[in-house]
């Protein structure tokens, strides 16, 4: 089993977590860099971890920092590197300008495609602006925490990956639950977006890439599907979408 989407550099007990993770039967996590500081810790711990990998971004709320994306050009030529992000827009919080969101989320497209990397994108309340950036992009897109239901025949049309976390266990997520129902089985991926966004029977203590088997059990129940069966398909995609060993 694979947590496609984890900010381990964000956890206290980054060690004992990936031991936890392994003793739940998940193998394999991407982790996910967020600002220049977070994606060398991140690949750090990819390095000293097997089964462990990097996606490396900044993050739309760091997109008015300084920070430029070339600087990430040397970290993504890390084996352990497998995509681009997560990068994106959020116009919900808007703790960066929006000119500088689009402008950082361009530049990381640019990049990712340059370097035949998967983009891991992030989008809130910014829907019809991520779409028109995204049109023109060749490459393999990841819409990480998949929130915005009404997004989903555009990314179905564009065949993207759609990848849901803990959110999609909250007992009102019935929109989300249905959009989980109606994704390809060739393109959904599942994640925990550590330490963020408990599972429903986690909710309230610190998510970690252990309880992205709530999520798979979610995903499931939704898609009326045998939940081993889909761990192995979300695995058989992930390989898929981030090039893994």
């Amino acid at each position: 089993m694979i947590d496609t989407h984890a900010h381990l550099d964000a956890l206290d007990d980054l060690d004992g977590a990936v031991a936890r993770a392994r003793l739940a039967g998940v193998d394999r996590v991407i982790t996910v860099g967020s600002g220049l500081a977070s994606c060398r810790r991140s690949l750090e711990l990819a390095e000293r971890h097997d089964g462990v990998f990097v996606a490396l971004g900044i993050h739309p709320h760091q997109a008015g920092d300084g920070e430029t994306v070339e600087d990430l050009r040397a970290l993504l030529a890390s084996p352990a590197a497998v995509a681009v992000g997560e990068t994106g827009l959020d116009y919900y919080r808007d703790h960066a300008p929006r000119d500088d969101q689009r402008r950082v989320f361009s530049d990381h497209l640019s990049l990712a495609e340059e370097l035949r990397k998967p983009v891991v994108v992030h989008t809130r309340a910014a829907d019809d602006d991520t779409l028109e950036l995204l049109a023109p992009f060749p490459g393999t897109v990841v819409m990480h925490c998949f929130s915005s239901p009404e997004l989903l025949p555009t990314v179905l049309e564009r065949d993207y990956y759609v990848s849901f976390a803990g959110n999609v266990t909250y007992p009102k997520a019935d929109s989300l639950r249905d959009a989980a129902a109606r994704v390809p089985e060739k393109r959904i991926l599942a994640e925990t977006d550590c330490p963020y966004l408990s599972p429903q029977p986690v909710r309230g203590r610190r998510n970690e890439p252990a309880h992205v088997v709530h999520t798979l059990a979610s995903l499931a129940a939704a898609r009326s599907v045998d939940a081993a069966a889909l761990a192995e398909r979300i695995d058989e995609n992930a390989r898929t979408a981030f090039s893994l060993p």
